[in-house]
């Protein structure tokens, strides 16, 4: 199974049935720019839900995913894939390879168990700082070569 490349809106995931919406969220409890801003203009849920997980902080690191659904064939994964907002003393950037990964993994299994697809923009190359090079082979390993469908949306 290859990943889909679309142009398009994220927020609004084509096909039928089960759909989930991956992006990356930070382990400091910010929200507020890039795709983010997107969701919240659409649903409220995934920004209050992942803000009362930042402050009971139960779980909330790297790598750990937090699934809210907004409709009734639509979840959003709140990825902690990013270590804080800004980059380390040293330059680099907030993005954490391996817990996007691991956050990937949890995804495929809830995408199997409900028998949903997943869609996305290009996570962690925004404001994380990310390559794309580096994203593509863990979404290949953890959700395509576990058989699930994943389409990834370039905003027109």
């Amino acid at each position: 199974m290859e990943i889909k490349y679309v142009k398009g809106d994220a927020t609004q995931p084509i096909g039928q049935g089960n759909k989930i919406i991956v992006h990356v969220c930070n382990d400091v409890g910010g929200w507020g720019k890039g795709f983010v801003i997107a969701i919240s203009k659409r649903w409220k849920e995934p920004e209050t839900k992942y803000r009362e997980w930042s402050k009971d902080g139960k779980n909330f690191e790297l790598g750990e995913v937090q699934f809210v659904q907004v409709e009734p064939t639509i979840w959003i994964a709140n990825l902690i894939g990013q270590h804080d907002i800004k980059k380390g003393k040293d330059g680099s950037p907030p993005i954490r390879y391996g817990a996007i990964r691991k956050g990937l993994a949890k995804v495929s299994v809830f995408a199997r168990e409900i028998k949903g697809s997943v869609h996305m923009p290009r996570i962690g190359c925004g404001l994380a700082g990310g390559t794309w090079d580096q994203i593509e082979p863990a979404l290949s390993h953890e959700l395509t070569g576990a058989g699930v469908e994943t389409v990834v949306y370039d905003f027109e």
